[in-house]
């Protein structure tokens, strides 16, 4: 069990398959967000890098995915919560990004869980 709630990146494609095909894009949005609930429901904080990046990208100007843009801000995104994150979820799937950010994890001593049944349950008032 966890003594604090952790804060944990949810890490699988986003962009990997799908041609940049915004409705693919959209829908693996939504199977990363799936894992949202389940993962706040144990006690802890879900966090996706698509959740914080995407605004910060169409406030830069950013008009399509892979513009000058894109690139230097989507996955450096992610390195940089993971500096504030507690675990990492990694979800199913190809996906640089989500291996990038289970080696940045790894390197950081970061746990990384593959399934949300291996994911500690928080104490919520621990004596």
């Amino acid at each position: 069990m966890s003594k604090k709630p952790m804060m944990i990146l949810i890490a699988g494609p986003y962009r990997s398959g799908t041609g940049d095909d915004p409705a693919k894009m959209e829908a693996n949005l939504k199977r990363l967000e799936e894992a949202s609930w389940p993962i706040f429901e144990k006690g802890h904080v879900p966090m996706i890098g698509e959740w914080v990046a995407l605004p910060i990208w169409h406030m830069a100007g950013g008009k399509s995915v892979g513009d000058k843009f894109y690139d230097r801000i989507l996955h450096p995104t992610a390195g940089r919560l993971l500096q504030h994150c507690d675990a990492v979820l990694r979800l199913p799937g190809e996906s640089k990004g989500a291996e990038n950010d289970v080696r940045i994890a790894r390197e950081r001593g970061i746990p990384v869980y593959f399934d949300i049944s291996e994911i500690p349950n928080h104490i919520a008032n621990p004596t």
